[in-house]
């Protein structure tokens, strides 16, 4: 029975006995080798004749060419960018402490708040310090002035005692002199007067009446004296003092008036020290909602950008919070500079957040780009205001918006696909299919969608076009005969002067400047001629001057061997092709430059944001 189960889960091809003998197991096992070995070669046979099929198959066919139809159709243009919602209206919360502080608390970023709610408070130790070293001048300085007033006051009084007092005392003291020495005058006259009779009657003395005389002599001399005091007293001595009490009463008024200003600048000192230690603690001035103001840095310039967080230290008028107005929002996108003149204020736009579509319309265009960094080399955009109108109920600052703006629109125009546009020397042109052989037109055209482009001449209606000419036809990967001719030198830069010494310069002589080669041996483009079959392509070249470090511009250089602007075919490596569908946004089974630069923006783009580059988007696609 266990035989039996056996041989059912495991029958064998020649149904051999359970346990085969030793000569029975090696002639099954070469058996077994022969036929893996006829198997391999059989493999290998099919393999390689498949092989040669394919590879016949592949050279006796090529990709087909591809056409489209000119019609008539509606042409929009718009300009779609993306950009960050904010606030229309906000209000800055910033440091109005001296010299800056450090945090020690603040609120939580996107709070909702209240008029009066603590928002931040800032370290106020080393204030309080000044403070109290700042009112110790204070108050010398209050004694310094009370002293000074003082000081003014009794000089005042000085001047006023001197002329109604002192000087009355001192005239009063001199008249009264003066009137002694004329009482003592007229005295010793009439004794003399007495002295004199007597002396003719012999009753005074020769010598008595000479002391007689004397004493009237000295009487007259005092008189004299009191006079000449008094007009002392009033010609120069009263004039004398006041002057110098006066002095010294302007003098008391200057330095009190000098330590009145020390006083109140130090008074206003200590009044900006306290207010600044109110300023520590601030407060919400608005009802709203708490909104970090951090400053972005650039990882990319070597730039770190400001946190704020406790611990962190801000500088005086640095704006630490912001209270943005959530019924007012706008959208802060950039545009590129090759767009910019197309934009204008009051243009109506589209604006999608989280999915849903609102009206907005162009509030105003910069007229200074944006700063720049390394990695956009010399790409400027130019930021541009749209207001979002509508209902702006759960739209938060930060948020993502896809922007839509209406350049022009443009009914019953011939169109053709931008694909099947070249662009050679400054013309462009495309490839009518007539017959075998396509036939080259030269176009004149309008504006352009991205993938559309308006033809005011060069094609009918109807006609068919070939799209991505470079891939079929010869002609559209090189040069007309037309746009390879010299320009003339004059019409482009003007008159020139031959100038016998330099010899390069003579019109005589032939240019001996060698011409660009490929390996083929023909001219090659020049890089600075613009690449792809887009109308108005981005020219090469850009980055950075002098190169280094991570260059996009660079980057694209050194992939595009044939040097005509685009990457073709072996230019492309293998994981760009698979991002092909979304980094060729036109469709022309190239990559110009602008779509390459594109693509590593948003490629950086998700970097920054933490997805690396083969996370989130691909470039140029979506998620």
């Amino acid at each position: 029975m266990a035989e039996d189960m056996r041989q059912k889960d495991f029958p064998s091809v020649d149904h051999q006995p359970p346990i085969p003998t030793s000569s029975q197991t090696s002639s099954g096992w070469i058996r077994s080798v022969v036929f893996l070995l006829i198997l391999v070669s059989a493999i290998g046979a099919v393999v390689y004749g498949s092989s040669q099929f394919t590879d016949n198959v592949n050279e006796n066919s090529g990709p087909a060419m591809l056409t489209a139809a000119v019609q008539r159709d509606e042409l929009v243009v718009t300009v779609t960018e993306d950009g960050n919602i904010e606030s229309a209206s906000n209000v800055d919360i910033k440091c109005q402490v001296a010299g800056g502080s450090s945090i020690l608390w603040i609120v939580e970023d996107g709070k909702e708040v209240t008029v009066g709610d603590k928002l931040v408070e800032l370290d106020s130790s080393q204030l309080e310090e000044q403070i109290n070293t700042q009112r110790i001048s204070y108050e010398r300085a209050s004694a310094s002035k009370i002293q000074a007033e003082k000081d003014f006051s009794v000089a005042g009084i000085a001047v006023d005692e001197y002329l109604n007092g002192v000087f009355e005392q001192e005239l009063q003291l001199a008249d009264t002199q003066i009137t002694i020495a004329e009482e003592n005058l007229r005295s010793s006259r009439n004794a003399l007067t007495h002295s004199n009779r007597m002396f003719l009657r012999g009753y005074v003395s020769k010598l008595e009446l000479e002391g007689q005389e004397f004493a009237v002599k000295r009487a007259g001399l005092e008189l004299a004296s009191a006079t000449t005091a008094k007009k002392v007293l009033e010609d120069f001595t009263k004039v004398k003092t006041l002057e110098d009490l006066r002095s010294k009463r302007d003098t008391a008024e200057a330095k009190m008036k000098a330590e009145l200003a020390a006083f109140n600048l130090e008074e206003d000192k200590l009044q900006r020290l306290e207010d600044q230690l109110k300023n520590c603690v601030i407060t919400a001035k608005q009802s709203g909602m708490v909104v970090f103001a951090n400053e972005t840095g650039n990882r990319f310039r070597g730039q770190q950008g400001v946190a704020i967080e406790e611990g962190a230290m801000v500088r005086e008028r640095q704006s630490i919070l912001r209270l943005p107005d959530l019924s007012q929002m706008q959208v802060k996108v950039n545009v590129h500079e090759s767009k910019v003149e197309d934009l204008k204020a009051d243009m109506p736009a589209r604006v999608q957040i989280l999915g849903k579509d609102s009206q907005g319309v162009v509030i105003s265009v910069a007229n200074q780009p944006e700063p720049t960094s390394w990695f956009t080399g010399n790409v400027k955009e130019y930021a541009t205001i749209v207001s979002v109108k509508g209902d702006a109920k759960g739209l938060r600052p930060g948020m993502t918006a896809e922007v839509e703006i209406l350049v022009d629109r443009r009914s019953n125009v011939l169109v053709v696909p931008i694909a099947a546009v070249v662009e050679q020397g400054n013309k462009f042109f495309c490839w009518v299919k007539n017959g075998e052989t396509p036939e080259r037109r030269p176009l004149v055209l309008g504006l352009n969608n991205g993938q559309m482009v308006e033809v005011k001449d060069g094609v009918q209606e109807s006609e068919e076009v070939v799209l991505n000419p470079r891939a079929f036809i010869e002609e559209a990967r090189g040069e007309s005969q037309e746009t390879v001719e010299e320009a003339d030198i004059d019409e482009k830069f003007g008159p020139q002067k031959t100038s016998s010494s330099n010899p390069k310069t003579s019109a005589s002589e032939p240019d001996s400047t060698p011409q660009k080669t490929g390996q083929s041996g023909e001219k090659q483009p020049d890089r600075e001629e613009t690449g792809g079959g887009r109308p108005g392509g981005e020219r090469s070249g850009g980055g950075r001057p002098g190169g280094g470090g991570f260059d996009p511009a660079q980057i694209f250089t050194r992939m595009d061997a044939d040097g005509n602007g685009r990457l073709e075919d072996a230019e492309i490596s293998d994981r760009m092709k698979d991002r092909m569908s979304s980094t060729d946004t036109d469709g022309d089974g190239a990559i110009s430059k602008a779509e390459f630069m594109k693509a590593m923006q948003e490629a950086m783009k998700r970097m920054r944001e933490g997805g690396g580059f083969g996370g989130g988007r691909q470039p140029g696609g979506q998620p």
